[in-house]
């Protein structure tokens, strides 16, 4: 640097800002345009390879071809400096223009696209371990000011994160200015992007004039208040993903390539801010990256929340409620009947219920129960080994294709043929429940089989008991 001292503090920032997102001594692929902030990261990233703390493994530049002769020059001018400053260097060019007619995308999308592409190759080539971008706290205040007027919940105010994958941003702490100056005392010079006084593009018209009116109306820290805000945001976020994980796995009974099954009570009896999130990710499975928007989640959780069947049409899949559940299957999935479907959760201890059967489940030890019975694996109370079990159980009918491994059988057969072998009547097979796992794995055929992989063996050290009784009828 030219001068050490003048700069060491933010040298020191962007140090604790890269060990926070990347492995010390990892290897570093610089995201590098031309532009100022991109140019300034090189250095920096340079810096701290001297300092022993990284590798830079090389710079990336993409072309996008929009510019003509100014892409090719931003090209070679970046090309210029990895040489004089011996970083590897790669780059690409793509016809963005092209890419975006053809997916029917904006020109600032389709760019974004082919340029994350592109740098994830790049850092494939160059054995990189993550891949820093330009980022800085200017355009985290742009960013979180434009998901404002888009209409963003806390998932969107929470902006550009620190790392997403193998992108990190070692500057997201860093305005714009300082960036400038750090240049300057180094006496190195950027290219300047035409496009980024465009005040068509929103973000231009955020950078060039919502940011210096507030700054005239609000002060000079109005970049820094909104960058606080964004962190906030994202910190709220955060715990309330976990918090919607958790509550997903006691909702979300059934996941496979063809359908998801949700429970509906405990989705409505969720707070807001949980179950909007369930129902934001179960929707996103299936909605072939189609956005999936305020309004859809709203008609999602009216279905779960109606006490008749109903069918809603979403981006990419259709929403099916069928009794106590709702049925997400992709567009391109023919809808089953549903007349005979059905699936519970089925609570530890509990007991679900149709008209004409109900299953109990409760959990035994061996403390409480030092004299350890020999469980039965067939007849109309049993015992589950506890321990290989993925919860929670579910109580469902039959399904297409569905195997399992009845009790000292020599392998997987299909149900449908255990249950000739067994004569259950025709009628009585698609009523009949099953009680499965988390996975959708077959647990207990009641009264016929307990599955081997769920067998009671004197090394158990806990038990489920399921019973099975009939309600009316035969």
């Amino acid at each position: 640097m030219a001068n050490a001292e003048t700069f060491r503090p933010l040298l020191r920032r962007v140090q604790r800002s890269l060990c926070a997102v990347a492995p010390r001594g990892g290897r570093v692929l610089v995201a590098l345009s031309g532009g100022g902030d991109s140019v300034a990261l090189l250095l920096l990233m340079r810096s701290l390879e001297a300092c022993g703390d990284i590798t830079v493994a090389g710079a990336a530049h993409l072309n996008h071809r929009l510019r003509d002769a100014a892409a090719d020059e931003d090209e070679a001018f970046c090309r210029s400096l990895c040489e004089r400053l011996a970083v590897p260097f790669v780059a690409e060019r793509v016809d963005v223009a092209a890419l975006a007619a053809r997916d029917k995308r904006s020109i600032e999308d389709a760019s974004r696209r082919a340029r994350y592409a592109f740098l994830e190759r790049a850092a494939d080539a160059l054995h990189a371990d993550v891949i820093a971008t330009g980022h800085t706290r200017d355009d985290q205040a742009e960013t979180f000011l434009l998901r404002i007027l888009r209409g963003s919940g806390t998932r969107g105010l929470g902006g550009i994160r620190p790392r997403a994958g193998r992108i990190v941003r070692p500057v997201l702490d860093v305005t714009r200015q300082e960036l400038r100056a750090f240049l300057a005392e180094e006496g190195e010079t950027f290219r300047e992007d035409v496009t980024n006084a465009d005040v068509r593009i929103a973000r231009n018209r955020v950078r060039h004039d919502v940011i210096p009116l507030l700054q005239a109306g609000f002060g000079g820290r109005v970049v820094d208040v909104l960058a606080r805000e964004a962190e906030l945001a994202r910190r709220d976020e955060d715990f309330l993903a976990r918090q919607a994980i958790d509550l997903a796995r006691s909702i979300v009974l059934c996941e496979n390539d063809t359908e998801t099954r949700i429970a509906a009570a405990p989705l409505t009896e969720a707070h807001p801010a949980l179950s909007s999130r369930v129902a934001q990710a179960v929707l996103e499975r299936f909605s072939s990256r189609r956005a999936i928007g305020f309004q859809h989640v709203e008609w999602f959780l009216e279905l779960a929340a109606r006490t008749t069947d109903a069918a809603l049409a979403l981006p990419g899949q259709e929403a099916v409620r069928v009794g106590p559940q709702i049925i997400l299957r992709p567009a391109s999935v023919k809808a089953r009947a549903t007349v005979n479907s059905f699936a519970f959760p089925l609570s530890i201890p509990g007991e679900v219920q149709s008209d004409r059967w109900a299953i109990a489940a409760s959990e035994l030890d061996r403390a409480s129960n030092p004299v350890w019975p020999a469980w039965a694996g067939r007849g109309n109370e049993v015992g589950i080994a506890a321990a290989v079990l993925e919860l929670p159980l579910v109580v469902r009918n039959r399904r297409p294709g569905d195997r399992f491994r009845p009790i000292g059988a020599p392998g997987k057969r299909k149900l449908q043929d255990f249950f000739v072998d067994r004569k259950v009547p025709r009628t009585d097979r698609e009523a009949l429940p099953l009680v499965v796992d988390a996975r959708g794995r077959i647990v207990w055929v009641p009264g016929q089989a307990v599955a081997e992989e769920f067998k009671v063996s004197a090394t158990s050290q806990s038990v489920i008991l399921l019973r099975v009784r009939r309600l009316g009828g035969k």
